[in-house]
């Protein structure tokens, strides 16, 4: 069994999807960490993906005609900790509230952390 190193904490919620557009809303007592926030253009929101996988090889995105790879050479959703992280453009705050777009997570997953993003989106739509 592989050491475990850290506890994760949720932050917030994604809690709604319109097309390419979320809403996540951040718990309260985390709510002082998006001071400024709106001056950032990118950000790298890391959520957990409410999968439980302990798959290491897939064929990438489930296209049996490409052969299987290892998971840490993909962008697949099953990972040996399921930690995904898509760089989202920033369209507004409210409150504890910002709504981006690009986000690949779900209504109801959860957010743990949200970092400054540099850069243009990759806009691949992958975690």
């Amino acid at each position: 069994m592989p050491k475990e190193i850290a506890r994760i904490y949720e932050i917030g919620l994604v809690t709604e999807v319109k097309g390419d557009i979320s809403t996540i809303e951040i718990h309260p007592e985390y709510s002082e960490a998006l001071l400024r926030i709106e001056t950032k253009e990118y950000l790298d929101v890391l959520f957990w993906i409410p999968l439980s996988r302990d798959i290491l090889q897939v064929h990438p995105r489930g296209d049996r005609s490409v052969p299987v790879r290892g998971v840490f050479s993909t962008r697949s959703p099953a990972r040996p900790n399921n930690i995904g992280v898509t760089k989202v453009r920033l369209i507004e705050r409210n409150g504890n509230i910002i709504k981006v777009k690009g986000l690949d997570a779900y209504k109801g997953t959860s957010v743990i952390d949200i970092k400054s993003g540099r850069g243009a989106s990759n806009g691949n739509g992958h975690h």
